[in-house]
């Protein structure tokens, strides 16, 4: 059944001030999941708390992934499953959560998705900006259960046979893995982080002379004081972490404890690489290898910011690894 408004109900009590009072509950929290049914008396309902569920199941559950190619480009996938039996056809699914300014919305690019039943369907959607406060952690520290009010709500618009026009339904979205609230620390970071300097990998690769290791640029490009970060105080870079393909050699490690401040002169750190894996899938089913991780404090935050490595680099980083696990 569908949730209210998009359902008329019509009965006795329908101009009732408790039913109409209901109604805009049903509206304002869009996270009952079952319409209120024609009424036989004027006997009011039980009260329901806001962002209860009901025991009538939903046609569509949505939950929250994200694939790991998606990491460090702000996306994520909306994963639909048409519980209600029968073909199904989206129209539009867009999620709402208070971790994000905007909603995340998922658009057909041409008519609509054919849902059969039972078979699951991700979506990708792209994320909005976050919605940051001070001094909340970064993605290595654990955080209690999100409140019913914090929980992300899906509104999913279908039609399917035997029914004229579309029907919408709103209900909460699972997100077993966190990937809301990982994203939007992430982000965070990175708003806190950029507020101090431009951090970015150099597109050049130096490859020594027997082939076995490499150097990668890390540059940084403080802000001017004044700016747009003005008062962002320092950054540190605790610490650089390796990938599933480039590690630092044990005689060379990289930096650690780096202080940036704005209106300092720019930075290049120069880090020596070797590979981390030589296995035959280490490049042919790499996701995340050319993603570099600092270890970051900034703005009252601290987590991990992951600095991409852009095309030319990284197909520079491929061969060099390819080279240097043929060498042995």
């Amino acid at each position: 059944m569908d949730l209210l408004p998009e359902q008329q109900v019509h009965g006795p009590c329908t101009h009732a001030p408790w039913f109409r009072a209901r109604r805009r509950l049903a509206i304002a929290t869009a996270t009952a999941l079952a319409a209120v049914p024609a009424l036989a008396s004027c006997t009011a309902p039980e009260p329901q708390e806001p962002g209860t569920r009901s025991a009538a199941p939903q046609p569509i559950a949505v939950e929250v992934n994200q694939s790991r190619d998606q990491y460090g480009k702000q996306a994520i996938q909306l994963l639909l499953t048409n519980v209600s039996g029968g073909s199904l056809t989206v129209a539009a699914a867009e999620l709402a959560s208070p971790l994000f300014q905007g909603d995340i919305v998922w658009e057909p690019a041409g008519g609509g998705l054919e849902l059969p039943p039972g078979q699951p369907k991700s979506l990708p959607a792209r994320l909005p900006a976050p919605a940051c406060g001070r001094g909340q952690s970064g993605t290595q520290q654990p955080t209690p259960p999100q409140s019913t009010a914090q929980q992300p709500v899906a509104t999913v618009r279908f039609s399917g046979p035997g029914r004229a026009g579309l029907r919408e339904v709103a209900h909460v979205a699972d997100d077993p893995f966190g990937v809301l609230e990982r994203n939007n620390q992430e982000l965070c970071l990175a708003a806190a982080a950029a507020a101090v300097a431009d951090i970015a990998l150099d597109r050049r690769l130096e490859v020594a002379p027997d082939s076995r290791t490499a150097v990668v640029r890390l540059v940084i490009i403080p802000k001017e004081r004044g700016g747009a970060g003005q008062d962002a105080g320092p950054m540190t870079i605790a610490g650089i972490g390796g990938t599933t393909l480039i590690a630092e050699p044990v005689e060379q490690p990289w930096p650690r404890n780096v202080r940036i401040a704005q209106g300092t002169s720019r930075t290049e750190l120069r880090l020596r690489i070797r590979p981390a894996r030589c296995d035959p899938h280490a490049i042919a089913e790499d996701k995340v290898g050319t993603l570099l991780p600092l270890h970051v404090s900034a703005g009252g935050r601290e987590g991990q910011l992951k600095i991409a490595a852009g095309t030319a680099l990284r197909a520079e980083i491929y061969d060099f690894v390819t080279a240097a696990c043929a060498r042995g």
